[in-house]
């Protein structure tokens, strides 16, 4: 499940639109994408320290700065000791000190912020213990490569360990190896509406109403309570009101991501035309709080092609009418004609569920996908893919040569901070 909010976190690296749903109606082109449409962590690392120093450690502009938890114990466990360097570095006012707000709009894509800090700091101390050596650190300051470093191996994550779970590989070696056929663009990329408004919505679909998130907001033996969105969403400074979060509320990773095989991880929700009752009614957004009804709508006010079109330009076999009609959604899909003509967001889900089992993508959802990604890579002239497209991950790895958000999250050291 843990790849639910890493998708959330690479989403808010390439995309900000700030227009509201009324405004889009009257006027489709007011549409701005206020994030470089690159894979560069700009939600991270913002301008850099010297435009925006507010970001970064006053005696040592190398490093993020790392807040602290609480100084007042949890209510689950008041025994786990309080201020510990686990949470995203806070204003007086509470508000997080990052480079996008939105990455404190819930609790577990802020602890995957938090993450990203710590593996910066981790890659700046090994550049200057002699521990790590970049391929290239001629003419660069040890925060340069460091950057570098890190934004390569994301990018190596995005490509082969993220979009590789939830995409058909097959696209993807095809956009790889074959080049790209749809998403064209001159000099620099742009972020295209089918993607940021219908395919990468997948994510939405694979959130869970709760989670077993470390010892103490577990169902199991010995926990308080599960990890309710609602939860989730109270303990942010965007959504909530529970800041610094209280120590009992630091992530244990190895639930989310498969570090540990003794410890059972959550899975993500099968990817269908569901989304979870809490999504029905989305905090501190003006209405419709419905996160469906809130997609629809902007598809609907963007003019965004139906799926089955999109899969005919595309050269796949749309949908069947049978297909579309299958379902606990059958019979209103159905009714409003989604069987003929669906929404794209609709289709690619319901694409998912039939060709890829839940599991994966179909045909349409994983070419947009792969053709982006891969696009947004290549054009950015700082990325591996345009500087060394031979290059490959240098940090210990499970596997050499490759990196995973597992293989990140080890190298961070700080997997379960509060133990068993």
């Amino acid at each position: 499940a843990g790849y639910t909010y890493l998708g959330q976190f690479i989403d808010h690296d390439i995309t900000f639109d700030t227009t509201a749903l009324g405004d889009m109606m009257v006027d489709p082109l007011a549409v701005k994408n206020f994030r470089t449409p690159k894979l560069d962590l700009d939600s991270l690392y913002g301008s850099g320290p010297d435009v925006q120093p507010y970001l970064y450690q006053i005696d040592d502009s190398d490093l993020f700065l790392i807040g602290k938890t609480n100084q007042q114990p949890g209510g689950g466990d008041p025994s786990i000791p309080t201020e510990l360097p686990n949470d995203l570095p806070r204003s007086p006012s509470t508000l997080a000190i990052i480079g996008d707000p939105r990455n404190d709009e819930n609790l577990i894509v802020a602890q995957t912020h938090l993450a990203f800090l710590k593996f910066h700091n981790k890659i700046v101390e090994g550049i200057r213990d002699g521990s790590i050596k970049p391929d290239s650190i001629m003419g660069k300051s040890t925060f340069e490569a460091a950057r570098e470093l890190v934004v390569w191996h994301y990018q190596w994550i995005v490509l082969f360990d993220f979009l590789s779970r939830v995409i058909d590989q097959k696209q993807l070696t095809e956009v790889l190896e074959g080049g790209r056929r749809f998403f064209k663009f001159g000099q620099d990329p742009f972020m295209p509406v089918e993607f940021s408004v219908a395919a990468y919505r997948l994510g939405h679909s694979m959130i869970r109403a709760d989670y077993d998130y470390n010892r103490v907001f577990t169902s199991r033996p010995g926990g308080v309570t599960p990890a309710t969105l609602e939860l989730l969403f109270l303990f942010t400074a965007q959504s909530g009101q529970i800041v610094p979060i209280p120590s009992d509320w630091i992530i244990d990773w190895r639930r989310f991501f498969p570090i540990d095989p003794n410890v059972p991880v959550n899975l993500s929700r099968q990817l269908d035309p569901f989304l979870v009752d809490p999504l029905k009614n989305l905090p501190n957004v003006p209405p419709p709080n419905s996160l469906a009804v809130r997609n629809l709508l902007r598809s609907r006010n963007l003019g965004l092609p139906a799926g089955q079109d999109v899969a005919r330009c595309m050269g796949f076999q749309p949908l069947s009418k049978e297909d579309i009609s299958t379902g606990q959604d059958g019979n209103v899909a159905a009714q409003f004609g989604f069987d003929v003509k669906s929404p794209l967001w609709y289709y690619i889900l319901k694409e998912a569920q039939i060709q890829g089992n839940g599991i994966r993508l179909g045909d349409v959802g994983s070419r947009i996908l792969a053709e982006v990604f891969v696009g947004l890579i290549e054009g950015d002239r700082n990325s591996f893919l345009s500087r060394c497209s031979q290059w490959t991950p240098i940090l210990p790895s499970e596997k050499p040569g490759t990196f995973t958000m597992t293989d990140l999250l080890r190298f961070v050291g700080d997997a379960n901070p509060i133990g068993d």
